[in-house]
């Protein structure tokens, strides 16, 4: 009967004790490790790459597209980064995005006023006992100096575009224009409506610094070095005729207009100057600008 019993019972106590297994597994488990702000180390790792100080070259990136995404000249991040004049950089290499500005501050220097020494006062009766020679200064006829009338500076009225870059800009689409310059609103350029399709054209002659889509919110996109101030960049392109080193001229069909954000053909434009986006219509020829308005081939 005892054997019975203890037969029934068995399966019983080996259930209570998986379960109790089971529990104390459970309550022992060990946590993922994470940071002191709720992040995994990988997490943190992340962030710390984009804090907005540095940034991590990946395949794909050039000194002038990571400029263009930070708003910074390009020389600048250039002297930051101890970077030669090909301005060539490899993946994997951490830029800095700021100066810096641990370096230790000059020590003042002081400089002590020269001390003369007094004249003895048996020199200052020699100096004085000398004979002082006597000078004659021949009469000259008197010279009168009439002076010269102020020569006028012709006064030139430039054109901005002329007078800030030097060279002609052309409006880089014909179509409809949707927004224009506002960086208050966050508006950094031209926003440009068409056909799929229709040719997009270099605002301005140059090279090519960056043709590729690894800038995430602006598409196929193309950015075009003008001079050492200038650049200017075309986005959302359906397709690029140009590459990275191609030399271009003002006018030249270097894109197809693609699709936007919103599902529509779409251009965005936009002119840097030393880093930093500027009005468009500073540079291109007069033309109808509110939003809204065709504007007709170049």
């Amino acid at each position: 009967m005892q054997r019975r019993i203890a037969q029934c019972l068995l399966p019983v106590l080996l259930l209570s004790l998986s379960a109790c297994s089971g529990l104390m597994r459970w309550g022992n488990e060990p946590a993922q490790r994470t940071s002191s702000a709720g992040r995994t180390p990988a997490a943190a790792a992340q962030v710390r790459r984009s804090d907005g100080d540095s940034y991590t070259v990946r395949p794909g990136d050039t000194l002038y597209s990571i400029a263009f995404r930070n708003q910074i000249d390009y020389h600048e991040l250039a002297s930051w980064n101890g970077i030669d004049s090909d301005f060539r950089i490899i993946p994997g290499k951490v830029l800095r995005l700021k100066p810096r500005t641990d370096r230790p501050a000059a020590k003042p220097v002081t400089v002590s006023p020269p001390v003369s020494r007094p004249q003895s006062p048996s020199d200052a009766e020699r100096v004085a006992s000398k004979p002082v020679p006597s000078v004659i200064v021949p009469a000259s006829p008197s010279v009168i100096v009439t002076p010269s009338a102020p020569v006028a500076t012709p006064v030139f009225t430039v054109p901005p575009s002329a007078a800030s870059s030097g060279f002609e800009w052309f409006w880089p689409t014909t179509g409809t224009i949707l927004k224009t310059y506002a960086p208050q609103a966050g508006f950094k350029g031209l926003d440009f409506g068409g056909n799929f399709g229709q040719p997009v054209f270099a605002a301005a002659p140059g090279r090519v610094v960056y043709s590729g889509n690894a800038l995430k919110g602006y598409g196929e996109l193309i950015i075009i070095k003008h001079n050492d101030t200038y650049l200017s960049a075309y986005s959302y392109n359906r397709h690029r005729n140009v590459n990275e080193g191609d030399v271009v001229t003002a006018g030249q069909p270097i894109g197809e207009l693609g699709n936007g954000p919103e599902n529509k053909p779409f251009l965005h434009f936009e002119i840097r100057e030393r880093g930093q986006p500027v009005d468009p219509m500073r540079f291109l020829p007069k033309r109808e600008t509110t939003p809204g308005a065709k504007l007709s081939g170049n």
